[in-house]
């Protein structure tokens, strides 16, 4: 009889202290979430080759590689993401603008243009998800320079 209840008492005390372990030590060792996590989220994008006409010919080839950083809560419920629409209006923003003329340099009002882009891209999008536009390369290749 002896021998039966201590060994009910062990188990007794092996599940309680299993139990105690579950409960207690749960959340040791779950990661902790910090809040810079869910701020923004940096994406970049790929390499966007955009053609430069005049005269009737393609004269070269602007090629850029934008970075746009955005709110990450406003991100993950978009049901599509702005990487698309980031590209899709930086190529409109260059491509349509008649100042830009690579065989007569001149200074460029590059933050004028990444601001329109971010406006434009929100206003596609419906809310403030694109926080800023920024340029991580930015070069231009003449059409002679392009390998056949």
């Amino acid at each position: 009889m002896k021998v039966l209840i201590t060994g009910l008492w062990i188990c007794a005390v092996t599940i309680l202290s299993c139990y105690g372990a579950v409960t207690w030590g749960g959340g040791l060792f779950a990661k902790k979430t910090e809040a810079y996590l869910e701020g923004l989220q940096y994406q970049k994008l790929a390499p966007i080759n955009i053609p430069m006409i005049a005269e009737g010919k393609v004269q070269g080839y602007v090629i850029a590689v934008l970075v746009f950083t955005a709110d990450a809560k406003l991100m993950h419920t978009l049901p599509v993401p702005p990487n698309a629409f980031v590209v899709d209006e930086a190529f409109r923003q260059i491509y349509a603008d008649p100042t830009i003329d690579f065989r007569k340099l001149a200074k460029y009002d590059i933050n004028k243009r990444l601001a329109e882009i971010r406006a434009k891209v929100n206003e596609r999008l419906g809310a403030d998800v694109v926080k800023d536009v920024l340029v991580d390369e930015l070069n231009f290749v003449a059409k002679r320079e392009v390998r056949s």
